[in-house]
């Protein structure tokens, strides 16, 4: 969940699609910008962006709020896939 003039996003956003990108695959990302779907955000208790929910069969499964490095994120990644 983000919004577009939110500056945490905005860095964020391209280097989680770098490392679902390396992901081959295994994990897709869908970004929501909360001022258009704040329905979302309530159902899922966001209180804060960017906020990063890892879903599985429609679950959640894991979360972060806020910024991550690119090593937090590979991490957060492969705990979600695995591997």
């Amino acid at each position: 969940f983000l919004l577009r003039w939110c500056g945490p996003c905005k860095i964020l956003g391209p280097r989680l699609e770098k490392m679902v990108a390396k992901q081959e695959g295994k994990v897709l990302m869908a970004k929501v910008d909360i001022d258009d779907h704040t329905d979302l955000a309530i159902e899922y208790e966001v209180s804060a962006v960017p906020t990063v929910l890892a879903m599985k069969n429609g679950d959640v499964v894991d979360k972060f709020v806020g910024i991550k490095d690119e090593d937090q994120l590979e991490a957060f990644l492969k705990k979600l896939i695995g591997a």
